[in-house]
């Protein structure tokens, strides 16, 4: 309004003009001063419009308007931003975490996309793959016009490159280093995915069954040293050493990792041996060979079979919902004693 004012105001000012020029036609020199005051003008009114015309447009670009709940913005570990400007429909997980938080929200029907690795819940098989975790196909990805790219932080940089550089909307949840960075992972996820109280109720259930628990396990006395076996042998030792989140599922269900002093999910099998946990949790490929392999055999808990072979890890080494399930069978794993009331039950 201003500007239309300041407009009509500069026109006031050019008529004014004009009629004064008019004024003043006596001789040619009169005629002269006319012609050079109403190119000026002319001039001048041509500018004044363009501004009138020009400027609203570019504040009306500027004022974009998003639906409620959005745009939601989150920092990467590359360290850009990723702007979700509406309510994704079309979602490519490229994690099997990620897939999972999805499901769990009860988002699926936005999954058009998933991992060879995304294998829960089973409903996920239905879903087009884009290849391996570590070597996604971009073109497939491309295809399949997501809205949103979800991933973990070993979404390989290539990848997030090619999908960026062109024009690809790409959200790597970063992974922590406790269990509860898994509640900021899945409130972000609902975030995204305009599921924020989905988010916030399944966090809740997951607090609670983690509550419950802890107080089996208050009147605990002895906290057994456990050793959890990602991978062993000629490939190198690897485990969940203390700067990951499986650290804290195993103190949580009241144990000592015996890897805590490590990092980088890598452990050297001389300390393994100097420590010498109570108790070793391996997955049930591993079962038999790391039993029979030295140096692995004359550790005690091979001996004394205080070994837990499991046919899954997955709610183990994927930080999502499933997180709080495992704080639970470990706990019930290694101190059967403090649930038996709830057998009996």
């Amino acid at each position: 309004m201003k500007k239309l004012m300041k407009a009509m105001s500069l026109a006031l000012v050019v008529t004014m003009l004009c009629a004064s020029v008019a004024c003043k036609k006596s001789d040619k020199k009169e005629t002269t001063k006319e012609t050079e005051a109403e190119t000026t003008v002319s001039e001048t009114t041509a500018e004044s419009e363009t501004e009138t015309t020009a400027e609203p447009t570019t504040e009306a670009s500027s004022e974009e308007t998003f639906a409620e709940g959005y745009p939601v913005e989150l920092t990467d570990i590359y360290g850009q931003k990723a702007v979700i400007k509406a309510e994704p429909q079309r979602v490519v997980s490229c994690s099997p975490a990620c897939t999972e938080i999805i499901f769990s929200l009860g988002q699926e029907s936005k999954l058009v996309g998933r991992t060879n690795y995304c294998n829960y819940p089973e409903a996920a098989a239905s879903i087009e793959s884009i290849g391996d975790i570590n070597a996604p196909d971009v073109e497939k990805i491309v295809s399949l016009n997501p809205d949103v790219v979800v991933a973990d932080s070993i979404f390989p940089k290539e990848a997030y490159d090619k999908l960026t550089g062109l024009g690809v909307t790409v959200v790597i949840l970063n992974e922590e280093k406790v269990v509860d960075g898994v509640y900021t992972k899945i409130e972000n996820m609902g975030k995204i995915l305009g599921a924020t109280e989905e988010a916030a109720q399944v966090n809740a259930e997951m607090k609670a069954k983690i509550d419950n628990v802890q107080d089996a396990l208050k009147d605990l006395k002895n906290h057994p040293s456990v050793y959890y076996v990602v991978g062993f042998g000629e490939g190198g030792d690897w485990t969940a050493t203390g700067d990951t989140f499986i650290n804290n599922i195993i103190e949580l269900a009241g144990a000592e990792n015996a890897a805590k002093s490590g990092s980088g999910w890598a452990y050297n099998v001389e300390d393994l041996v100097s420590q010498d946990p109570n108790i070793i949790i391996i997955p049930s490929w591993a079962d038999g060979t790391f039993q029979t392999t030295a140096p692995y055999s004359d550790l005690t808990a091979v001996k004394e079979g205080h070994v837990i072979v499991l046919e899954s890890t997955d709610m183990l080494d994927r930080q999502c919902a499933r997180n709080a399930d495992a704080v639970e069978m470990l706990a019930k794993l290694i101190f059967p004693e403090c649930f038996e009331e709830e057998k009996a039950a």
